[in-house]
């Protein structure tokens, strides 16, 4: 965002800083708030002081992270500060979550992204995909955003997105506009971040989401989810998102210059200086390529599920630096900003959890449609996963919606398939918040976008979401044979 200075003083920070706190102060120091009711059972859900609390550092840290008002970074450490100085989770539990195992799955996906650069492979890659694509920008967007989803049926998107990104900037470094930003530079990225999302919803093996997802369906229902069935019914959906997010990139960030001249001979030439794939780009890629096969072949192989993914991957980290294709120095180089951004949308999201703040959000919510038309439940559902997983781990916005509304589903004819397949498809794409997913952050990290742009644009990129989850639930679903009622 564009921050007003007077004197000096940027007043629209202040003003910002501000806000944050009082909001704070308000939501923590306000009278109790009345008890959610579960509609079937008519349990009560207390909002407790340490619900409260979680629900006041939510809303500081997006009014922060939102207009950046200090770096992001420093704004999830406010998160882990106000948690123990309130009392609101003890300190242990509050930062022992900056270092959860999803944080240090984005740090190994980052030192990945590190490695792509630092041996080549990166440029390698760029230069052969603008060989291909040539050198019309529309294509260039076009390219990378269906390489960027197709990669992520097969890995975690956050590490799709750690690969591709060197590759982008190596791309944009050929726009011939230097570092400073563009609409073309705008559109590359956040579409990036945004197309990773729209690809991991495809299949299991994008993101951890699904299989928590069909594992509460399964003990909710009794009935299992396999995976060849949810990428039946995901891949419509998530590829007709892909092509009209290019469409809604070619209009919101049109390049300044519709063609790059010369473009694809030049990469042609500097592909050929590069030579043959030396020592340390044959080794990256055999370690890559091993980690990513045996990441994915632990949806298929019952003795490799219980090896945790995130342990697979910092093998790859280890042996980069033991086998001397890294140093110290690029260790050093890591984007902490974004490491620490993610640590601290990870202590929140518990929060909400554990203090039973998000349970009570969900059935307030979900208890404003119960007697609504079932369309209207179901896109209430979708749209509540979408909102939550811009705070929150899509994950723990599945777990937090899913079951409440499964439960509900029943009692307005509603077949509990559509209820898990539209609150997946929306869980997969937060476009508002880069806390919402790694590939927003990483995307950040060009330096091409603010939060503050991030936000605005995601709002219509939101939009048409929630009008493809409404053709899906409303038309392509049922063509293909999901039951959206039941009697």
């Amino acid at each position: 965002m564009t921050v007003a200075k007077t004197g000096g003083i940027e007043w629209s920070r202040i003003f910002f800083i501000v806000l944050g706190v009082a909001l704070f102060t308000i939501v923590y120091y306000c009278p109790p708030w009345p008890d959610a009711v579960n509609p079937i059972t008519g349990d009560h859900i207390t909002l407790s002081r340490e619900g409260k609390g979680a629900l006041a550092v939510f809303l500081l840290a997006g009014v922060w992270w939102v207009f950046e008002v200090v770096p992001i970074g420093i704004t999830s450490l406010a998160i882990g500060v106000l948690q123990a100085m309130f009392h609101i989770r003890d300190a242990k539990v509050a930062f022992k979550d900056f270092m959860d195992p999803s944080v240090l799955f984005i740090f190994a996906s980052l030192i990945i992204g590190a490695v792509f650069t630092k041996t080549g492979l990166t440029k390698r890659l760029a230069y052969k995909m603008l060989m291909v694509v040539g050198e019309k920008t529309s294509m260039i967007y076009l390219g990378c955003f269906v390489v960027t989803a197709a990669m992520t049926h097969v890995m975690a998107h956050t590490a799709v997105a750690a690969t591709i990104y060197p590759l982008l900037l190596t791309i944009y470094a050929m726009y011939g506009e230097g570092n400073k930003p563009t609409k073309f530079g705008k559109g590359l990225f956040i579409g990036m971040a945004y197309v990773a999302g729209a690809g991991s919803i495809v299949t299991l093996l994008g993101a951890a989401r699904g299989a928590v997802a069909i594992g509460f369906f399964k003990e909710i229902i009794h009935t299992d989810i396999t995976f060849f069935q949810l990428s039946y019914y995901m891949a419509p959906i998530g590829w007709l998102m892909v092509f009209l997010l290019w469409g809604f990139f070619m209009i919101v960030f049109k390049p300044e210059k519709k063609t790059i001249p010369g473009l694809r001979e030049k990469a042609r030439e500097l592909n050929s200086v590069l030579g043959p794939m030396t020592r340390d780009e044959i080794l990256a890629a055999v370690i890559v390529g091993g980690v990513i096969l045996v990441m994915s072949l632990r949806s298929f192989i019952p003795e490799l599920k219980s090896i945790d993914k995130t342990a697979i991957i910092l093998v790859s980290t280890i042996l980069f630096y033991v086998l001397n294709i890294l140093d110290i120095k690029n260790l050093e180089d890591v984007p902490w900003n974004i490491i620490l951004l993610f640590a601290g949308a990870m202590s929140i999201g518990f929060c909400l959890w554990q203090t039973g703040a998000a349970e009570w959000l969900a059935i307030n919510w979900l208890n404003m449609f119960k007697d609504s038309h079932w369309f209207v439940f179901v896109m209430s559902i979708a749209f509540f996963v979408m909102m939550m997983t811009n705070f929150i781990m899509n994950v723990a916005a599945i777990a937090i919606s899913l079951p409440v509304a499964l439960v509900i589903a029943p009692f307005l004819h509603v077949a509990p398939e559509v209820i898990l397949f539209a609150s997946l498809v929306t869980a997969g794409m937060p476009f508002l918040l880069l806390v919402g997913a790694a590939p927003n952050a990483i995307a950040y990290d060009s330096k091409q976008f603010t939060t503050g742009e991030f936000f605005m644009y995601g709002i219509p990129a939101s939009i048409l979401l929630m009008v493809v989850v409404g053709l899906a639930v409303y038309v392509v679903w049922p063509l293909m044979g999901m039951p959206i009622t039941i009697p």
